[in-house]
């Protein structure tokens, strides 16, 4: 069973700092890009980071490059989203998931695995 396993939400301050972890498999690590989605109450999914198998080349979205960094430890096959400078709206749950085929930027077929979800509300 493929599971990816989340981390590291909770309840920060606006400016504050926070960061989430995907664990998964040795193998999702060598074949898949992970990629970074978070949908607000009312809005769509959105997505925000990813990061390639083999090389890692990093893609981010307008809303928070320069704020957010994607970045993987292959030898504890975890994946991290560290989320700087953050905003109220910057609240949403926050979602990895893993895709084997798919370039990024598919975002309505993109994901063949989905962690559970993480909080992450940031306080006026």
């Amino acid at each position: 069973e493929v599971r990816l396993v989340e981390s590291g939400g909770g309840l920060v301050q606006t400016g504050g700092s926070l960061r989430l972890s995907c664990a998964a498999s040795e193998f999702i690590f060598d074949n898949y890009h992970i990629g970074w989605f978070r949908q607000a109450p009312g809005k769509e999914r959105e997505g925000i980071a990813c990061i390639t198998r083999g090389n890692g080349t990093q893609f981010y979205a307008d809303s928070v490059k320069g704020r957010f960094t994607v970045s993987k430890e292959n030898a504890k096959n975890t994946a991290y989203l560290q989320m700087d400078s953050l905003t109220p709206e910057d609240t949403a749950v926050y979602y990895c998931a893993a895709e084997r085929w798919l370039a990024w930027g598919i975002f309505d077929r993109w994901g063949d695995y989905w962690g559970q979800g993480a909080q992450v509300t940031v306080s006026p």
